[in-house]
């Protein structure tokens, strides 16, 4: 059986960890103080004081067996003057042996010291009565038995010092609780911006805590204006290009259309098309989500609207779903049915028959596009998903089919603007290519 890694019993959040890291230092320490104390203290005045008692009944045994006869030696303990109730059995014998509770440290020492110091056969029964140590002493007349106060041989309520550090572990481990949710809660907040931001959706946020984190908020909150300043300059530079870019376009497919039809006129008519369309799909991709925001969005009423529109176009589209109907889930809904849309239109390209699917999960949600086309292999799926590159020539016979190489690029940057992934594998429903766009709730 192998033994779990130091790694695997550590917390793994930063407040499981730091806690760990204030808490472990202080048990150890009154464990440390506590045993120490316990030897040094318990211990020893136990030892001490079963010292006092054993020459007091060193005394009886002395007495006891310098006299002549068992009877005369029960006479001469009776007469000594001990601060012990103590009685003499005439003729008896001792078995050997202590009696005490598990946990009676104080007690195993009583008995150590008691046996050291009187070197005589001991009966020792600390069990039966709590409050009284019951001792019988064999002799050469008889047995010697005393019964001894147990606060006159070891220090009573040993307990309390295990009280006191439970009391004082708590105590701090409670203040450490207060002071550490304090100062994890700020970090906490980072975390869930910065998960939002990736997500695409921007939270309001405060840099608040130590001076550290403090400045990492403060550092996210100016790469995150930087990002969205970036962003939107973009966006208004394609903008800018788009218009320019498309007024020539316009022109010259205005003068073609002008132009007498031959041969030379139609295929320039073509190119137009085919420029006019990269453009499109180079903007798309390039605007990316653009400034939309993120709204509750119901993904079964998504999904039904691209296959709507899919039938509409002439796709031979089928729909399954898994999940409740009207759960919401916080999309950007233009950009989720644009990548839908792109691959959709791919699947209806490279095959005959499409299924889309729909999977809502407690913490996922997925969008399966299925076609019966000859897929993609194995090893050229990585590929496919960088952009401007087209494998058209091993999933259909017609070189000039329309596309880019951007719609499953543009599928890609939309999924991971959402904090998910898109997937690219073999469909087991129709045999052809399986794209699975996954995003976290």
């Amino acid at each position: 059986m192998a033994l779990p890694s130091s790694r695997s019993l550590l917390p793994r959040s930063l407040f499981g960890r730091a806690l760990a890291i204030l808490v472990v230092p202080i048990v150890a320490l009154q464990l440390v103080v506590g045993l120490v104390f316990f030897q040094r203290h318990y211990l020893r005045v136990s030892e001490q004081m079963t010292r006092s008692i054993a020459y007091e009944l060193s005394l009886a045994i002395q007495e006891a067996e310098a006299a002549g006869s068992p009877e005369l030696a029960a006479e001469r303990v009776a007469s000594l003057p001990l601060t012990l109730r103590v009685g003499f059995e005439p003729g008896g014998t001792v078995e050997p042996g202590t009696e005490r509770d598990l946990f009676d440290f104080t007690g195993a020492k009583v008995a150590e010291t008691l046996d050291d110091a009187l070197h005589r056969p001991l009966a020792i029964d600390l069990q039966t009565d709590e409050r009284n140590a019951v001792i019988a002493i064999g002799t050469a007349q008889g047995v010697l038995e005393a019964t001894i106060p147990r606060d006159r041989v070891s220090v009573s309520n040993p307990h309390q010092l295990l009280v006191l550090m439970l009391l004082a572990s708590s105590v701090l481990t409670a203040i450490a609780l207060v002071f550490l949710r304090n100062q994890v809660r700020p970090i906490r907040a980072l975390a869930e911006a910065a998960e939002a931001f990736g997500k695409g959706s921007s939270v309001p946020f405060r840099p608040t805590g130590a001076e550290e984190v403090r400045r990492a908020g403060l550092a996210f909150l100016a790469m995150r204006a930087r990002l969205e300043r970036q962003i939107e300059q973009r966006t208004q530079m394609l903008s800018g290009v788009s218009h320019d870019l498309r007024t020539p376009l316009t022109r010259m497919k205005l003068t073609l259309a002008l132009m007498d039809e031959t041969d030379e006129v139609r295929d320039l008519m073509q190119d137009a098309d085919q420029m006019e369309r990269m453009l499109g799909e180079f903007l798309a991709f390039a605007r990316g989500d653009g400034p939309e925001e993120t709204v509750p969005t119901d993904p079964l009423m998504l999904a039904r609207g691209i296959v709507e529109d899919a039938r509409r176009a002439g796709t031979a589209i089928e729909m399954v779903r898994e999940g409740r109907r009207g759960d919401r889930v916080p999309l950007r809904p233009l950009a989720i049915s644009r990548a839908l849309q792109n691959l959709v239109g791919n699947a209806a390209r490279h095959g005959s028959r499409v299924l889309l699917g729909v999977r809502l999960q407690p913490k996922s949600l997925s969008f399966t596009v299925e076609d019966d086309g000859p897929g993609i292999p194995g090893p050229d799926r990585a590929r496919a998903l960088q952009p401007f590159t087209r494998l058209d020539a091993a999933r259909t016979s017609d070189p000039a089919a329309p596309g880019v190489g951007l719609g499953l690029s543009i599928a890609l940057d939309v999924a991971r603007s959402h904090g998910g992934t898109l997937e690219l594998g073999e469909s087991a429903a129709l045999g052809g290519l399986k794209a699975t766009l996954r995003l976290p709730r």
